[in-house]
């Protein structure tokens, strides 16, 4: 049996691929889907024309590995596709944040990916396809959002390397790195903080982005990577100093917080009410 397995379906990135692929791949035969949320799964088999199992366990903890483990032992399939899209980021400094939520940050975004990809690797067909979501966080550091940026940088730089490893072999590796994307992200990313207002002006359509990551890995590309605003941050990461990087972003981050507040005195003295700044989610941070 040919399948497609997806971490992180039940919202975001995960499931628009999921969508992208049932949609676009005819050989995928059925849908291994990962995600704690079990009526969003039920609800995104319904968009689906193939049949589904899902695995709700938590995807940091040793027991969701030995589900998939046991699955992939009994029911030896042919995975055609794998899409690590699992992952989450807190807004925060390092100092700031809890040893939890960044340990978490880490179990996940780099312990669960290099796990999940471990155990399907024997069952991936020839010419299969991996896909990998990074982030356009991955091209620098990124101060109040280390941890994730760095988890990011990991994913990226695994991604490449397995790339080189499997190249005699078919299988082709993909890591997505994208910036801002309209998803549920940041709903969570900003209980511990607020990304600079600036990232909003990068929003991209997560539609669009998934369906370039796909073609992208058709292609056997080894990164995707959406919208020309991004393509040129990760030029300039790699021809600028990263001293001089960090001092443009502390410079406009500054600025960008001084309007912030002008805007909301101004609110304040014309409505008396303070402003409100509706936040957008999105699945991967610039």
């Amino acid at each position: 049996m040919k399948i497609a397995i997806i971490t992180g379906a039940s919202s975001g990135m995960g499931r628009r691929m999921a969508i992208e692929l049932n949609d676009t791949i005819p050989n995928i035969e059925a849908f291994w889907l990962f995600g704690r949320r079990l009526e969003r799964l039920e609800a995104l088999e319904k968009q689906l024309t193939k049949p589904c199992r899902f695995f709700t366990d938590d995807l940091q903890t040793s027991t969701a590995r030995d589900t998939l483990q046991r699955a992939l032992a009994e029911e030896t399939p042919e995975i055609v596709f794998l899409v690590n899209a699992a992952g989450y980021g807190q807004i925060g400094t390092i100092r700031g944040l809890s040893l939890e939520d960044q340990l978490g940050m880490v179990d996940l975004n780099i312990g669960a990916l290099t796990a999940i990809t471990r155990l399907c690797l024997p069952y991936m067909a020839t010419k299969s396809r991996i896909i990998n979501f990074a982030s356009s966080a991955a091209f620098l550091p990124q101060p109040n959002f280390a941890v994730y940026a760095a988890s990011k940088s990991y994913v990226l730089s695994f991604s490449q390397s397995l790339a080189e490893e499997l190249r005699s072999t078919g299988i082709r590796v993909t890591a997505v790195c994208p910036g801002p994307v309209k998803t549920e992200f940041f709903e969570r990313a900003e209980t511990s903080g607020h990304i600079p207002f600036y990232k909003y002006l990068f929003m991209a359509n997560p539609e669009k982005v998934c369906h370039l990551a796909l073609m992208d890995s058709v292609l056997g590309k080894e990164m995707s990577v959406y919208g020309v605003s991004m393509k040129l941050l990760r030029v300039l990461s790699k021809l600028l100093p990263t001293k001089l990087i960090m001092l443009s972003m502390r410079l406009l981050n500054g600025s960008c917080a001084r309007d912030a507040h002008a805007a909301n005195a101004g609110d304040q003295l014309v409505t008396g009410s303070a402003f409100h700044h509706k936040k957008a989610g999105s699945e991967e941070a610039l």
